[in-house]
């Protein structure tokens, strides 16, 4: 056994946003409105502290059903307990039939992750079980708009970051995210690394860029998309998070998501190796 529980939380690093340290850039709209969304998008430089944001009022004080941006949580809290043996621990696929090609078999931990495998990380989270579920959300505060506040799970284990029943502000997902790009998490250094391979999608000469998405509806049925991470250039750490929703429940929030990013990255200066 091997949960371990430290008195940390994210409600204890939400960054302090003032006018002395956020620009809000207007010149960012254009691509939610180019591609009919609404939303929010920041991006913390490490080595300033300087927030680049748009719709800051979203950013801080609005939260949504995290979706598949969990799987970073359910990963490390799933190593953490030993649930996860190593992020080559195979899970055999239920034989359940699912939109997505790449779900539709035997899956490891870090190919589940970069497929954003529901069914993988379904049964990883009946593994660790309600109570323990429980037992590191209120250590980690994961939701809470409080150090005191608990968010208490309320429906199924394997169901929960799914069906708003519980939600996180943008602001929360780029605090776990810095977290978790310096081993500052409650867990040990070697599962955060894991999940911060499985979170590398691209490493080049010019940039490494690490991120981790999701995908789901709010109570109004619209569609709402996440992509939190971080991009380094000249081993300089980045931030950022983006929030987009569409009243459209088809809509493709499955490529949007990083076009949109690349696209903010790429007029913010990043993806040359310049930064």
């Amino acid at each position: 056994m091997r949960t371990i529980v430290y008195g940390l939380s994210l409600a204890v690093i939400l960054f302090a946003c003032s006018p002395n340290n956020v620009k809000q850039d207007k010149s960012l709209e254009k691509f939610f409105t180019e591609n009919k969304v609404e939303g929010c998008f920041a991006l913390m430089d490490n080595a300033s502290g300087k927030f680049t944001v748009h719709n800051l009022s979203r950013f801080r004080d609005s939260s949504y059903l995290p979706a598949s941006t969990f799987k970073i949580v359910n990963s490390l809290i799933g190593l953490q307990t030993g649930k996860i043996s190593s992020d080559s621990m195979i899970i055999k696929w239920d034989g359940v039939e699912r939109r997505i090609a790449d779900w539709n078999k035997d899956l490891n931990m870090y190919e589940a992750f970069r497929v954003s495998s529901v069914y993988y990380y379904q049964e990883v989270a009946r593994r660790i079980g309600k109570d323990t579920m429980q037992l590191w959300l209120d250590s980690l505060k994961y939701g809470a708009k409080t150090d005191t506040e608990k968010v208490v799970i309320k429906t199924a284990v394997d169901s929960f970051w799914l069906n708003n029943s519980l939600k996180i502000t943008p602001d929360q997902q780029l605090g776990l995210v810095k977290r978790l790009y310096f081993d500052q998490l409650p867990f040990f250094k070697t599962y955060q690394e894991m999940v911060k391979r499985a979170m590398l999608f691209e490493s080049n000469t010019n940039y490494r860029l690490g991120y981790k998405t999701g995908w789901g509806f709010t109570e109004k049925g619209h569609a709402i998309g996440w992509i939190v991470g971080w991009i380094e250039e000249n081993n300089h750490p980045y931030f950022f998070v983006l929030n987009i929703e569409s009243p459209d429940k088809d809509y493709d929030m499955w490529t949007v998501r990083v076009k949109m990013l690349k696209d903010i990255l790429k007029q913010l200066g990043f993806l040359e190796g310049k930064m």
